[in-house]
């Protein structure tokens, strides 16, 4: 489909409502865990956004971090994370957003990741660049050497900290430094907007990455795994991102040393 400049300002119009959501009270409980959280803020966000996208693309279907049923989704479907880095949210760090992205034919086509706090909102459509508060953005050209990398240890399952350990100790005197920031799209938008250059976790969903992958090929970067199929949102993947292809492959190749083949099925 077409993202008309009327449909996305419709889209970030719903997402920014969702602000004052955020900024209320909120009650906090675990769904699997110490270290997976949730709280009545997420769920209120996505009620409230499952609604209004709902109204701007009916025939679409949604998948929400809170309700993952990916079972007749269709051709064009939403994928939401309604506060991406709940940990955060929930101890009131303010690196957290609101995740939109919108997936036709299996491919990400227009993706929205706003952060209340920094009054922060990243827009990209397929074709059309990557936008941050209304400014074109673009990856940064530097080196391997020079590059930041974003990254995480596999929270939900930290039986795959070591691969991850292993595969850093390896990059981190290759590359300046890494960054642990707790909200997977912040990360890859700062990937987007020249603030860091490479992004790795072994194991991350749909939600997290969906927006966030149009705003880094919109931006001139390179987002992928390390088996080189389409990235599926019907369950996690190993994610790899850069801001070109040669630091990608060089990324690649240490990953892969590490991790040949993905420890998981789902």
């Amino acid at each position: 489909m077409e993202i008309t400049r009327e449909f996305a300002e419709s889209v970030i119009a719903a997402v920014k409502s969702c602000k004052s959501i955020m900024m209320d009270s909120f009650t906090v409980s675990e769904k699997d865990g110490a270290s997976n959280l949730v709280t009545t803020a997420d769920t209120a966000v996505q009620s409230r956004l499952r609604t209004l996208l709902g109204e701007i693309l009916p025939q679409a279907g949604f998948l929400g971090e809170e309700s993952p049923d990916v079972t007749a989704l269709g051709n064009i479907y939403w994928v939401v994370d309604p506060i991406d880095g709940t940990s955060n949210f929930a101890r009131g760090m303010q690196l957290s957003a609101i995740s939109v992205g919108l997936v036709e034919d299996e491919e990400e086509i227009f993706g929205v990741v706003y952060n209340p706090y920094a009054e922060e909102l990243f827009c990209a459509a397929k074709g059309q660049g990557a936008y941050l508060n209304g400014e074109r953005i673009h990856v940064s050209e530097r080196d391997f050497s020079h590059s930041l990398i974003f990254t995480a240890f596999s929270l939900y399952q930290k039986a795959y900290a070591p691969l991850c350990e292993s595969a850093l100790a390896e990059l981190y005197p290759e590359c300046d430094d890494f960054r642990r920031l707790g909200s997977a799209a912040l990360e890859l938008c700062a990937l987007a907007a020249g603030r860091g250059e490479l992004y790795f976790e072994i194991r991350i969903f749909p939600w997290d990455w969906a927006a966030a992958a149009v705003i880094i090929r919109e931006a001139g970067g390179t987002i992928g795994t390390i088996d080189g199929e389409r990235l599926r949102h019907d369950a996690p993947v190993l994610l790899l991102a850069a801001n070109g292809d040669e630091n990608f492959r060089t990324l690649k190749r240490t990953v892969q040393k590490h991790i040949p083949k993905l420890p998981y099925r789902a």
